[in-house]
């Protein structure tokens, strides 16, 4: 469900909503564009600054982690497993990391 509309998101999620980085949410496009069409360009949800670059969403990403958030956790495990956000793949650091997400509740 969209945080914002509280409408379900279709199936495939990724091909119908954005995820932001700087608060973990996955937004409908709905509100994803509304937002746009009235002139802001930051997350719909938290209104932080989108990220322009990979170093950037890294350093929102690991703020989160530092504060044990079990989504942020989960999801910088998950870049290290795709080698995203200009990380090395490192099959450790991924389950340290969705292991800890999961004791946390992720």
């Amino acid at each position: 469900f969209c945080p914002i509309c509280t409408l379900p998101i279709p199936l495939p999620m990724h091909e119908h909503s954005v995820f932001e980085v700087c608060c973990m949410k996955r937004i409908c496009e709905g509100c994803a564009w509304a937002v746009q069409k009235r002139g802001m360009h930051d997350c719909a949800f938290c209104r932080t600054p989108t990220p322009d670059n990979n170093a950037d969403s890294l350093a929102l990403v690991q703020a989160r982690v530092a504060k044990r958030d079990p989504e942020a956790i989960f999801f910088l495990g998950s870049k290290y497993f795709l080698g995203d956000l200009g990380l090395q793949k490192d099959a450790r650091k991924v389950v340290e990391l969705w292991t800890e997400a999961a004791e946390l509740g992720s």
